[in-house]
């Protein structure tokens, strides 16, 4: 992240109106181009533009000699100094909930780990390990590498490693559920399987048959009349075929 602080004239056009503005600022420049420019008052920013197409940041390293132009369609933010307070180059992350700190010796994370956007984060080495939907973390480590470890509901409750390449719940769900359950079209097994990004009990009798269900979040917790299982899910009770006529969704 680039920080500026200075007095500066700052531009910003919308393509219908330009607003000028000047005072003794800090502009802010993210990662993804986002550029903050912050007065003394308050916590929203004077003028800014969020992940613009494009930002250019021209230093020379002088006292007046710094110049930004962010541009996003017709929009476009500049600001330019007429005298330079301080300057600094420094080193962000992700910020999101502490889940543990990465081993000493792990290959790719390091330092703290947090939970952000779906995944859990290294901030010292970036590394990232996205997790699956409806997930939750625990304070166990994993027993191989020493990452977190992640509770599913897929069927059963599974608690695997947040590295999918440590440890996968694809394998966890098929050796408990593949083959269990039958097909209701044909009277073949259904296979545990991934297919288009999805984890599906699809038939085994593929592609002479194409039956195959979503495999939601949550725990088996009875029988259909139409012989499939019942998930208890967060949302309610609903059958593995969710088309399902024989089974009450409301109840």
């Amino acid at each position: 992240m680039r920080v500026f602080a200075g007095d500066c004239t700052v531009r910003f056009d919308d393509g219908d109106d330009e607003r000028r503005q000047r005072g003794h600022v800090v502009v802010v420049c993210k990662p993804d181009r986002t550029t903050l420019v912050h007065d003394e008052s308050g916590y929203q920013p004077v003028a800014w533009l969020t992940r613009p197409d494009d930002l250019t940041v021209a230093d020379d390293g002088g006292a007046g000699g710094l110049r930004v132009v962010a541009r996003d369609g017709e929009r476009r933010l500049a600001v330019e100094s007429h005298a330079v307070a301080g300057r600094a180059t420094l080193p962000v992350s992700p910020a999101g909930v502490p889940v543990g700190e990465a081993p000493p010796d792990h290959p790719e994370a390091a330092g703290p780990l947090v939970r952000v956007d779906g995944a859990v984060v290294a901030l010292d080495s970036g590394a990232r390990y996205p997790l699956v939907a409806g997930a939750t973390t625990l304070d166990d480590a994993c027993p191989d590498c020493g990452l977190p470890l992640m509770r599913a509901e897929r069927g059963a409750a599974f608690d695997v490693c947040v590295d999918r390449a440590c440890e996968s719940l694809d394998d966890a769900v098929r050796a408990r559920f593949d083959g269990v359950w039958t097909c209701p079209d044909c009277g073949d097994p259904l296979r545990v399987i991934r297919r288009r990004g999805r984890l599906l009990a699809g038939c085994d009798a593929y592609p002479d048959c194409e039956t195959a269900f979503s495999i939601p979040a949550g725990v088996v917790a009875d029988d259909c009349d139409c012989g499939l299982p019942v998930f208890e899910t967060a949302t309610g009770r609903r059958c593995l075929d969710g088309t399902c006529g024989s089974f009450d969704h409301r109840a």
